[in-house]
């Protein structure tokens, strides 16, 4: 594993407040180095989600700073974080959020055509992709006509698009059964040792967790323990 940090976040603290103040994120601080593979975990309403949307470049903080590859994203503007977010970033979600009319191939091809590739090429890319995730027999089967371990597949692989340098999951397995869940986890720990990439996944499944080289809990949106 690289021993760069990828992600430094410094005093990162969030304040939601609608009559009453809650601290999402109190002062944390935390390192991430390049090519980890972690778990976040923590209790319901421990600011598990709140990190990750910063993480993310979804949301800015109260105050803080989050360095992603050498780079504040708090102190870009709505343009750059986009930016930031479409070339550093890859998401996968509890659900995998799949276009229905669409069938796997054209799933992943979509995010690789909207940074500008054209259509063969994004085709390509999506097939390698599909390939890796051991769906090449699937390519023009949709949604409705996959397992939910399958469509997961296909939501890993859109993630992978444009090859982002961080990955972020978000309860990724947390809709599947057992065997699925297995077989999803032991991908992206495959994709992780074979591609290099940050793997970021927040998770309530401690089996999970504990297969991760790191586990990072979070109580009261403090880091107690990584």
């Amino acid at each position: 594993m690289d021993t760069d940090q990828i992600i430094t976040i410094r005093g990162l603290t969030k304040i939601y407040s609608d009559g009453v103040e809650v601290r999402a994120l109190d002062g944390l601080d935390m390192n991430v180095a390049s090519g980890e593979f972690l778990a976040i975990v923590g209790p319901s309403g421990s600011g598990k989600s709140t990190l990750l949307h910063m993480i993310g470049i979804l949301d800015t903080p109260t105050s803080g700073t989050v360095v992603i590859d050498g780079q504040d994203v708090t102190q870009m503007t709505e343009m750059q974080r986009s930016q930031a977010r479409n070339r550093l970033l890859g998401f996968i979600f509890q659900y995998h959020h799949l276009l229905p009319d669409f069938t796997a191939l054209e799933n992943v091809m979509m995010p690789i055509l909207i940074a500008g590739k054209r259509r063969d090429e994004a085709e390509k890319e999506a097939i390698s992709l599909l390939g890796q995730v051991n769906l090449s027999d699937r390519l023009h089967h949709y949604p409705n006509q996959l397992s939910g371990g399958q469509n997961q597949r296909v939501a890993v692989a859109r993630a992978l698009a444009n090859r982002p340098r961080i990955i972020i999951g978000d309860e990724p397995t947390g809709n599947l059964d057992s065997h699925s869940s297995d077989m999803v986890y032991e991908l992206l720990r495959k994709l992780n040792r074979e591609m290099g990439q940050t793997f970021i996944l927040v998770t309530h499944d401690e089996n999970m967790a504990k297969k991760t080289d790191r586990i990072i809990r979070i109580v009261d949106g403090k880091i107690v323990d990584s």
